[in-house]
């Protein structure tokens, strides 16, 4: 049996712990998320999702997944390769997120429309490109929700030259309650070890996508929502939901 101090065994019971807390304390900013999303719903708009590092699972949580929102489209850096003519060697860039430029270019291949909510996922919240990204989105009149660690992002400088960080663009904020750094259980002798950014991620999103649900069919709106593809009938279903979206929604093999 693992040393206690460090084991699954602590792993889950404090990231449970984590989990009990948050799903009461995010409950008014989950439906404020939930106004956001529904709104842009019913306006016919479209959920622009971007992260990027290991915040992109996040995104992936939100964007063309069974039981998840139909208008969603994924945004990533790997779109200046697939969509915007450059050589896929520019992604051997390990400074490539924090370069100028980069998300004016990646906003600018999604072409989204003025109804579009954006959603920016960030742990630290601070950089460059996520910051741009939203600096992007605002100036255009866009609404942002953002997903970040408040502990982690108010622990470090800002990396944006304007002095901003994610949480301080936003229409609204979901607190992912993560650590600075991420990781949960310090090692003897220093470091930490597994990160929690991505259950908490996953467990605000999902809060949002329920109440938002709500609100729609309160309204008497049915929401439009993917069935997984691997049922009968999935596949060709969720084609025809798309039709709505057409040329503004990306799904592409993953």
């Amino acid at each position: 049996m693992s040393d206690e101090s460090v084991s699954a065994r602590r792993f889950a019971r404090e990231s449970m712990a984590v989990l009990d807390r948050l799903t009461e304390s995010a409950q008014d900013d989950v439906a404020r998320a939930a106004e956001l999303i529904a709104d842009c719903v019913r306006a016919d708009g479209v959920i622009q999702a971007f992260g990027t590092g290991h915040s992109q699972a996040t995104v992936l949580e939100i964007a063309g997944r069974a039981g998840g929102l139909v208008p969603t489209n994924r945004l990533s850096i790997a779109d200046l390769v697939l969509y915007g003519g450059e050589p896929p060697s520019a992604l051997g860039d390990p400074l490539l997120e924090r370069r100028a430029g980069v998300a004016a270019r990646i906003y600018e291949l999604a072409a989204p429309r003025p109804q579009d909510l954006f959603v920016v996922i960030s742990n630290s919240g601070v950089n460059n490109v996520v910051v741009e990204m939203a600096l992007h989105a605002k100036e255009h009149g866009h609404r942002i929700l953002a997903i970040t660690s408040l502990a982690h992002t108010r622990a470090v400088p800002a990396g944006h030259p304007s002095g901003r960080k994610l949480a301080d663009l936003a229409d609204v904020v979901l607190d992912n309650a993560a650590p600075r750094g991420d990781a949960l259980m310090e090692l003897p002798g220093g470091g930490a070890v597994c990160a929690l950014s991505t259950l908490t991620g996953v467990l605000l999103v999902q809060m949002a996508v329920a109440e938002a649900s709500a609100l729609l069919i309160a309204a008497g709106e049915r929401p439009p929502v993917y069935v997984s593809a691997n049922v009968p009938g999935g596949f060709g279903g969720n084609l025809e939901l798309e039709k709505r979206y057409a040329g503004r929604i990306r799904r592409t093999a993953s």
